[in-house]
């Protein structure tokens, strides 16, 4: 599918607003949080130490699906790898279903997170299907990494990049993490769910700024959902 006017605008200002604020020029505004050294050794894409391979998922963490996210890990090379973030789509999206797994002491933090509305027609707070094409408005299955912060619409946010065949597009159809008003908890006591995004990771101002500085560098995103 070809780009549409919306589309190629909103990728047009996004990626113009990337040249304004870099990764770099941006750091001193949301620094990445630095974590110990992972142990195995100092090689960022060195594999996951069996010990870690291993270790029982953290409760509140689908064990299935974080096997798949450990093994895209592995499987792409990913690095750093101290944290990375699992989101867990076969949940509705009035549970904290983005997951940030410490992959040093197997700790998780779980935050809500919006899914887009080309994945949820209906808006029944489910994830029914997903789509890597521009126009869909859906959310994406598949591995991404974090890029850069940039300043935008709903203030400072940060890209990603998709690199499964099912999100290639991630970048060009400008998915990034962003905050937004119908992502904020009290949408669930008013609606019982989360408001729908364009098929970006939308989040609570808290649940974003704590996701981005802790996933900041390239680290990885791994989100899907289990049948």
């Amino acid at each position: 599918m070809g780009f549409n006017r919306r589309e190629m605008l909103r990728f047009g200002a996004l990626g113009a607003a990337g040249l304004v604020l870099s990764s770099s020029a941006s750091s001193a505004i949301l620094p990445s949080i630095v974590y110990p050294p992972a142990p195995g050794g100092t090689d960022p894409l060195a594999p996951l130490p069996p010990a870690l391979q291993t270790q029982p998922a953290p409760a509140g963490i689908n064990p299935r699906l974080l096997e798949r996210a450990k093994a895209a890990l592995n499987a792409h090379r990913v690095g750093p790898r101290d944290m990375m973030g699992v989101v867990d789509f076969s949940l509705p999206s009035s549970e904290p279903r983005f997951h940030l797994v410490n992959l040093i002491d197997g700790s998780v933090e779980s935050h809500l997170v919006a899914h887009g509305r080309g994945s949820d027609p209906d808006h029944s707070g489910f994830v029914e299907r997903f789509s890597n094409d521009f126009g869909s408005y859906a959310s994406s299955n598949g591995t991404y990494v974090t890029g850069d912060y940039y300043d935008g619409k709903y203030g400072l946010s940060m890209k990603v990049r998709g690199l499964d065949w099912s999100n290639y597009n991630a970048e060009p159809r400008a998915i990034v993490i962003h905050n937004a008003w119908y992502a904020e908890p009290d949408m669930l006591a008013t609606h019982g769910k989360l408001g729908r995004s364009e098929g970006c990771f939308a989040m609570s101002r808290k649940s974003q700024w704590d996701v981005m500085r802790r996933l900041a560098g390239g680290r990885m995103i791994y989100a899907d959902k289990l049948a």
